[in-house]
C-alpha cells in the first residue's frame, strides 16, 4: 500500500470502465487491455468497480474479484482505489476490509443513497469505514441526494486515513477546501482544468480519460485553455445521458470492448452515436483510445 501522501500526488485518476465479454461476464481481457492504454498515457491511478466501472451493477463476488485482480496486476505501476462504499454501512465496512486484504491502495467512499440518514448518521457512517485504511469520500449529490457540505467535510479530514474529496459541487467548494489543506479532486470532468489550474485542485476523478487520457493528461499537467475548451463539446457528450451510457457506447464505437450493456443501461441512440462520432474522430486518433469511432453495429449488440 502506497502512503496517503503518496496517493496525493496524483493529479489524473481515471473511473476505469468494466469491459464485458458476449455472455455478459466481466472481460478480463479486454479490461487489461483498457487499462494498459491508462497507464501509456500517464495515468497515475484507477477508481475500480465506481460508477463509471458500473460496481453497482456487479455482484461483491465480481466487485471484489475484479479490485484483487487490478492489485494483482497493476499495482507496481497505478494506485489502485476499490469503490467499496455502500449506502449500507455493514456491507461498506466489509468490502473496505476484504479489499485492503486485497491490496488496494484507498477506498472510495460514499454517502448512504436511497436510504438516507441523518447528518448524524452520515457522519458515524463514514466515521466506521475510515477506521479501517486510506479513503477518499464521494460528494455527488445528484447521485444521493444529499450534499456533503463543509460541515460535514472538515471535521471528517481530521481523521488519519482521509485522503480526500471527489468533489461534484463546483469549483468555489473545491477552492474553499484546499485553502484549508484539504485535497480535492473535480468530479466533474468539464469543470476539471479549471478546478485544477484556478482552484487548487489535486486533479481530477475522471471518465473522459477512459477515452483521450493524454489529452486529460495534458489538461492537468498545463494550463491549456485552448485544449480544454476544444475538448468541451465532446465533454459534454459523454455526459448527454446519465455516466456510463455514453462512455460505454464510445469504447464500443472505437472498437476497444465488446458490443455489451449491463442492463439498465443501453446505448445512445443513432443520433446521439453519430454526434459522437463526429466530436471523436475530429480529434487527432494517436489521442483517442481504440482510434477512430463507428456507429454500434446493433446486429452485435448485446443486452445482459
Amino acid at each position: 500500500m502506497r502512503s496517503i501522501q503518496t496517493i496525493k500526488k496524483a493529479s489524473l485518476i481515471t473511473a476505469i470502465k468494466t469491459p464485458y465479454k458476449m455472455n455478459g461476464e466481466i472481460d478480463l481481457v479486454a479490461y487489461d487491455a483498457l487499462v494498459e492504454t491508462q497507464i501509456e498515457a500517464g495515468v497515475d491511478g484507477i477508481i475500480v468497480g465506481g460508477t463509471t466501472g458500473e460496481g453497482q451493477l456487479m455482484n461483491w463476488e465480481e466487485h471484489l474479484m475484479l479490485i484483487a485482480h487490478s492489485v494483482s496486476k497493476f499495482s507496481e505501476r497505478l494506485i489502485i482505489i476499490g469503490n467499496t462504499g455502500s449506502n449500507n454501512t455493514r456491507e461498506a465496512v466489509k468490502a473496505t476490509e476484504y479489499g485492503f486484504a486485497s491490496g488496494m491502495d484507498a477506498a472510495l467512499q460514499i454517502n448512504p443513497y436511497y436510504g438516507r440518514t441523518s447528518t448524524e448518521g452520515v457522519m458515524e457512517h463514514f466515521n466506521r469505514v475510515l477506521e479501517i485504511g486510506p479513503a477518499f469520500i464521494y460528494n455527488v449529490p445528484g447521485r444521493t441526494g444529499q450534499d456533503l457540505t463543509p460541515d460535514i467535510i472538515e471535521p471528517l479530514s481530521k481523521s488519519k486515513h482521509f485522503i480526500g474529496v471527489k468533489e461534484c459541487a463546483g469549483n468555489e467548494r473545491i477552492a474553499h477546501y484546499e485553502a484549508q489543506g484539504i485535497a480535492c479532486w473535480s468530479g466533474n470532468d468539464d469543470e476539471a482544468h479549471d478546478g485544477r489550474h484556478l482552484s487548487q485542485s489535486h486533479g481530477v476523478i475522471s471518465v473522459t480519460s477512459n477515452l483521450v487520457p493524454k489529452l486529460f493528461r495534458q489538461l492537468m499537467d498545463e494550463r491549456n485553455d485552448a485544449l480544454n475548451k476544444e475538448l468541451n463539446p465532446l465533454v459534454n457528450w459523454l455526459f448527454c445521458e446519465p455516466n456510463p451510457i455514453a462512455i460505454n457506447t464510445a469504447l464500443i464505437m472505437t472498437g476497444v470492448i465488446s458490443p455489451v450493456f449491463r442492463l439498465p443501461y443501453v446505448p445512445l441512440s443513432k443520433e446521439q452515436q453519430m454526434q459522437g462520432q463526429s466530436l471523436i474522430n475530429a480529434i487527432d486518433e494517436q489521442y483517442i483510445v481504440g482510434g477512430k469511432a463507428n456507429l454500434v453495429d446493433e446486429t452485435l449488440l448485446k443486452l445482459c
